[in-house]
């Protein structure tokens, strides 16, 4: 769809692709999916990404995700990403208030929401979504980032190997041979920078460690849960001890009902 797009600056175009959940994180840096983001993002033409309620189709109920990708953006979000969570999962189901979705009064196979469209009644939820997208500002639904947010430097930490004796290992050179069985990795954030972030979160615990840096790897990835997460406080033990009780006292009453 890329490839079909208008390349002149006047012009341009804007596309819009409804996906599952799976290519905002799948695969690992290096890997095809990752690299797909990178290059969209690197070349600055992901313009928003908007969450939607799940059960919207007829054959599937998993959530979905419409990409907005475009090659003329505006000025005001050169270098930006505009995340909307417009999925309702923040109120109670079937809720009426629900500012994205409404429940179907009859479902169609998977189908059991839909966004209001201002008729016959129903709120007009495509006008409020549209407003979030063109208002291009911070919110409770609407979170703005810069293209690099998304980005990390996979870093593959190697430790030295060590014989029976307890000493180390080494190559022709002199140096280290690595032991793959104590091998990791770190993912750190693109605007950090590797080696502060390697001397404060590595060494203070493995100080023999090292930096392969010819395996050293860019990744981009879209952790939409975690930039909309709100914390809900447990439910306190008593609350949780009182519904036991009443659910007790239910099942005896009803075993009662069938002995007698």
């Amino acid at each position: 769809m890329i490839s079909k797009m208008k390349q002149n600056e006047k012009n341009g175009s804007r596309i819009a692709i409804v996906f599952n959940g799976s290519p905002l994180f799948s695969g690992g840096a290096g890997s095809g999916p990752s690299e797909i983001r990178k290059w969209i993002i690197e070349n600055d033409m992901l313009e928003a990404i908007i969450a939607m309620p799940d059960q919207l189709f007829y054959n599937t109920g998993i959530a979905t995700y419409i990409w907005i990708i475009t090659n003329r953006k505006e000025l005001k979000r050169k270098g930006k990403v505009q995340l909307i969570n417009a999925s309702g999962n923040d109120w109670e189901d079937g809720d009426k208030n629900n500012p994205f979705y409404v429940k179907m009064m009859r479902s169609l196979g998977n189908k059991r929401k839909e966004i209001g469209d201002g008729k016959n009644g129903k709120p007009d939820q495509i006008k409020t979504i549209t407003e979030i997208y063109e208002a291009f500002e911070e919110g409770e639904y609407s979170k703005i980032f810069d293209n690099e947010d998304f980005g990390y430097t996979r870093l593959t930490v190697e430790r030295p190997k060590q014989n029976e004796k307890g000493e180390i290992e080494t190559d022709k050179k002199g140096n280290p041979v690595p032991d793959s069985d104590l091998r990791d990795y770190e993912n750190v954030p693109l605007k950090e920078d590797v080696e502060e972030y390697f001397k404060r979160e590595v060494l203070p615990h493995l100080p023999d460690a090292w930096i392969d840096r010819s395996k050293t790897k860019t990744g981009y990835e879209i952790n939409f849960t975690k930039y909309f997460y709100k914390y809900k406080p447990l439910r306190s033990l008593k609350e949780i001890r009182k519904d036991i009780l009443a659910l007790e006292e239910k099942t005896s009453e009803g075993i009662k009902e069938v002995i007698e």
